[in-house]
């Protein structure tokens, strides 16, 4: 199709929201030009589907995932948009609804909302909990109704606040997708704060659980989850986040060996190369880092950013390596195949950490991370990360032994879902208890909601179960993220995950 009846056809989409439209529009504009120096083993690799940047854009203007560090904003304003610090709770919902039309991402809209407790505790406790209620459920619906992508995400905790209940208690109410929350739990978490939270998650699929005392040493302090899980530094972010499929790279391979000696270490450097060249124009020709007040104002610092070496596949990748060595073993039911898969993340946490690059910051020794990446809507046979496939998970207590040493070499982003019929709405407690022995094996990341809910997690993100319906029916829908949400349940079975009921427990 030629670009001027692509357009054409974008614009008479009788599915898309003008929104969507404009968004659309700008992409296929950024995807007409050429800019990046790339090799041609790359644009194989990238028409092959083996490499692949999640739809960038030939023409990176803005990091992929920027973290404002938002106390700094609500301690001193803004200069830029003419804002003052707060003094009451109305005027601190505001600021932050004003501050977050600002601040870009890969989708155009924030990915990360910052401590949304912690900067809101000062006012709430204020103010009568009516008042602050009111406040804080219009400032949930204004974010959902204006930044139509689930992706944007906040945090809450590990501190036991009013704001955080508050906030639970709005989220439980309004049942929306956005924005998308985790917990930050350590063991100095009440358990009456991780309880309200699993009450709201039993509802609306939020908030996860992060893993607080892993991703602190991993990022030296304070950090922030953004997107779907992603763990990045505070003032900071990533660049850019480059993917390779992993079950495809292993068809290249003739033994297993040959894949770890030879096919992994090609593909390794071609996609570290064009993480670095995405990164460079970012850093050298967009003129982001000289010319955002984000920048200039001090939310954000150019050394606290990164690239992210994603990948996708493990489980099939593995499969496919083990009939080349004559067994049928299966990725998460087996110590051979769970063997083999640790066996190719340590080669690829090599890879990646042997790999200097000037455009990776300071803060990260100048090193791209590992990141266990989600996946695709348009993904087939490609499991997201370094998950058991969907249908072949084994009994909670193994899945997590399983799951578990896989995390500590994604510090950028990996994690878990679990489903949990309606009897644990009765007793949440036992889904405390396993989060618990999860963290001390240090599992990083763990999200579960409720056979009932409508609001799902997909892959990472979430969206509602209605909204997909809605699109089955050809009719428009507010949040883009509803078509990967269709696209990942019909190509991935992301919605048939195995159900986790109170016996098995």
């Amino acid at each position: 199709m030629d670009n001027n009846n692509e357009i054409k056809n974008m614009i008479k989409n009788k599915t898309l929201t003008f929104e969507q439209k404009v968004l659309s529009l700008a992409k296929l504009a950024e995807n007409s030009i050429e800019v990046l120096n790339t090799t041609l083993k790359l644009k194989e690799y990238k028409e092959q589907g083996i490499i692949c940047d999640l739809f960038e854009g030939n023409a990176p203007y803005r990091p992929r995932y920027i973290l404002p560090d938002y106390e700094v904003f609500m301690k001193k304003g803004c200069e830029f948009l003419n804002i003052v610090p707060a003094q009451n709770i109305w005027e601190a919902t505001n600021n932050l609804l004003i501050f977050y039309k600002h601040v870009p991402s890969i989708t155009t809209m924030p990915v990360y909302l910052g401590n949304i407790d912690y900067l809101l505790e000062e006012f709430v406790i204020k103010e009568s909990e009516e008042t602050s209620y009111l406040a804080i459920k219009l400032f949930l619906k204004h974010i959902d109704s204006t930044i139509t992508d689930s992706f944007c995400h906040a945090n809450i905790g590990p501190r036991e606040t009013k704001a955080g209940h508050l906030i639970l208690k709005a989220m439980r109410e309004l049942e929306l997708p956005t924005p998308n929350l985790t917990l930050k739990y350590n063991d100095e978490t009440s358990d009456e704060l991780a309880i309200d939270c699993l009450n709201t998650a039993l509802i609306t699929a939020k908030p996860s659980f992060a893993n607080d005392k892993m991703f602190r040493e991993d990022f030296k302090g304070e950090y922030g989850i953004a997107s779907c899980y992603n763990g990045l530094k505070i003032g900071g972010g990533a660049n850019t986040l480059v993917r390779i499929r992993l079950g495809l790279v292993s068809k290249l391979a003739k033994s297993k060996n040959d894949f770890l000696e030879r096919v992994l270490p090609e593909i390794a450097v071609e996609t570290l190369m064009y993480i670095d060249e995405r990164s460079r124009f970012i850093i050298e020709e967009s003129n982001f880092f000289e010319s955002n007040f984000l920048i200039k104002e001090g939310f954000l610092e150019k050394e606290k950013f990164t690239g992210l070496f994603g990948l996708v596949g493990l489980a099939e990748c593995v499969n496919n390596l083990l009939v080349l060595e004559g067994t049928k073993e299966r990725f998460g039911n087996s110590v051979i195949a769970n063997e083999l898969g640790m066996e190719i993340i340590k080669k690829l946490d090599e890879l990646v950490k042997n790999h200097i690059s000037k455009y990776a910051g300071l803060f990260f020794e100048n090193r791209h991370l590992l990141h266990s990446q989600v996946g695709l809507d348009i993904d087939t046979n490609e499991s997201p990360g370094c998950r058991i496939p969907v249908g072949e998970e084994p009994e909670i207590h193994e899945h997590i032994l399983q799951s578990a040493p896989f995390h500590k070499y994604s510090p950028s982003g990996i994690g878990d879902i679990f489903v949990f019929d309606k009897t644990f709405k009765h007793n949440p407690e036992a889904i405390l208890d396993i989060i618990k022995g999860a963290f001390k094996h240090n599992m990083r990341f763990f999200s579960e909601y409720s056979i009932e809910c409508d609001v799902v997690r997909v892959t990472g993100y979430l969206v509602k179960r209605s909204e997909i319906r809605k699109l089955d029916r050809g009719e428009t829908v507010l949040r883009d993220t509803t078509v990967l949400g269709k696209g990942a349940r019909d190509n991935g079975q992301a919605l048939e995950r195995k159900l986790r009921k109170k016996n098995d427990v």
